[in-house]
């Protein structure tokens, strides 16, 4: 098992659940949820940068055939600008089947009410994603997941 820091990152259309491990890759824990939009790219990297983070997990949502609809399309798109935007950290993605569903049975076994879970189930879902890829990790002594290539230059059209 590598030693260091990973951050786990929850892709969603409005919000974006973050975790990260402790440097010796065991435990997955809440960081925050960051509204996604203007900035989201910067606060993600600021947080990698905290808390000195070997890569970024992102959760690739695919469906239980391993078919990749449209959420999958932006987690790659997502992927690909913040492995742009943090380069040279690695930006992996992992497969999330049900990490979404998972957190809220969580949530909601630990007591917490529907209406609360919003403000958390993001972040709860990004511990869960994070923690899958940190045993998948340790069962195959292998990093999780595939790695994401930022664009290129030439990708990103001409240099002005």
């Amino acid at each position: 098992m590598r030693f260091g820091s990973r951050i786990g990152v929850d892709v969603g259309s409005v919000r974006i659940g973050v975790a990260r491990s402790d440097p010796s890759g065991l435990l997955a824990t809440p960081v925050e949820t960051v509204r996604r939009g203007t900035g989201d790219l910067d606060r993600i990297a600021s947080i990698a940068d905290e808390h000195e983070a070997i890569e970024i997990v992102v959760g690739l949502p695919t469906s239980l055939s391993g078919r990749e609809g449209a959420a999958a399309g932006l987690a790659r798109e997502f992927a690909s600008s913040l492995a742009a935007r943090v380069r040279p950290l690695p930006v992996r993605l992992f497969d999330e089947r049900l990490t979404t569903v998972a957190a809220q049975q969580g949530l909601r076994a630990s007591g917490v009410r529907a209406k609360k879970q919003r403000s958390v189930v993001d972040q709860a879902a990004a511990v869960v994603l994070l923690q899958d890829a940190l045993d998948a990790e340790r069962a195959t002594d292998r990093p999780p997941g595939r790695p994401v290539d930022p664009p290129t230059a030439a990708a990103d059209g001409p240099a002005s």
